[in-house]
């Protein structure tokens, strides 16, 4: 893998031994930390950080425009796939929209 800090990236919720990662919920509690709330008081994910599928396992799709727009989540992100030896696979997203 190249540099993933230079695009778009997908951190997939098997290590990098192919185990599972758990808590199953792992990837719309990590979205839901850039999340926010609506005047409906509706949760609303980031455009830039979307949980979702990637090939039948749970992921956060992470646009690269992240890194220009806040360089310190961006960053967050990276850590904590690589602090939890996650499979990073880069240059693949646009984030999927959240239905």
């Amino acid at each position: 893998m190249s540099d993933p800090e230079l695009s778009s990236f997908i951190i997939l919720g098997l290590t990098n031994q192919g185990k599972k990662f758990r808590p199953s919920d792992w990837s719309d509690r990590l979205s839901g930390i850039l999340s926010a709330f609506r005047a409906t008081k509706k949760m609303q994910y980031s455009p830039y950080v979307s949980p979702g599928d990637y090939n039948g396992e749970k992921a956060v799709y992470v646009d690269g425009a992240l890194r220009d727009l806040e360089p310190t989540a961006y960053a967050f992100l990276l850590d904590f796939a690589r602090n939890n030896d996650l499979q990073i696979i880069n240059g693949v997203c646009p984030v999927p929209p959240v239905s």
